[in-house]
């Protein structure tokens, strides 16, 4: 997520019209306008692996693995984001053309621009989907997954970094772990 446009609020209605004509991606919560910022190439690596992979060990199953461009919808927080991947085992998501609206499973790479953000008011807003089993934070500069689950009322972190055992992904029956996602990055710099 960017910095909030210098508009007047929009309902969800305006929002749609509106992001439909411009050039850019922009993401909507509650009445404001953020507009999508262009990631740095190990963020762009890092969910193409990610989407790649789950994509790949999907296959056959119900579930669909999208990456970046596909909008979800989420009424109970009056947001639409476009999350770094996702992944929707809903019938009712087959039919979507542009907005998935039922996810098990999200991950957001994480952004110096964005980290706060998406620990913050957009896994806030995430919560509210009763669909959604997990999330998964990826933080490239520590090279670490956090995965956060649900578990009945409460969340709960699980994470890893390289070298360590995989994280099981409940919501799709899929493991993965640091190693998966920074595969392709050069080695992190000492320091």
């Amino acid at each position: 997520m960017g910095q909030a446009l210098p508009r007047t609020m929009m309902d969800q209605e305006q929002y749609l019209s509106w992001e439909a004509e411009q050039p850019e991606k922009h993401e909507y919560l509650a009445g404001e306008i953020y507009a999508m910022v262009g990631v740095r190439r190990e963020h762009a690596l890092v969910a193409l692996a990610l989407g790649s992979l789950l994509h790949q060990r999907l296959k056959g199953s119900p579930c669909q693995t999208f990456v970046a461009d596909m909008k979800l919808r989420v009424d109970a927080a009056d947001a639409f984001f476009y999350p770094d991947v996702m992944v929707t085992c809903d019938p009712r998501d087959r039919s979507a053309e542009t907005t998935i609206m039922h996810p098990c499973l999200v991950i957001e790479v994480l952004s110096d621009s964005t980290a706060a953000f998406d620990r913050g008011r957009k896994f806030a807003a995430y919560r509210r989907l009763e669909s959604l089993r997990e999330y998964l934070l990826v933080d490239i500069d520590a090279r670490r997954l956090e995965l956060y689950r649900r578990e009945g009322a409460h969340w709960l972190l699980l994470e890893t970094q390289s070298n360590e055992t995989p994280l099981q992904f409940e919501s799709v029956g899929v493991s993965l772990g640091a190693g998966d996602a920074f595969e392709d990055l050069d080695p992190p710099h000492p320091g």
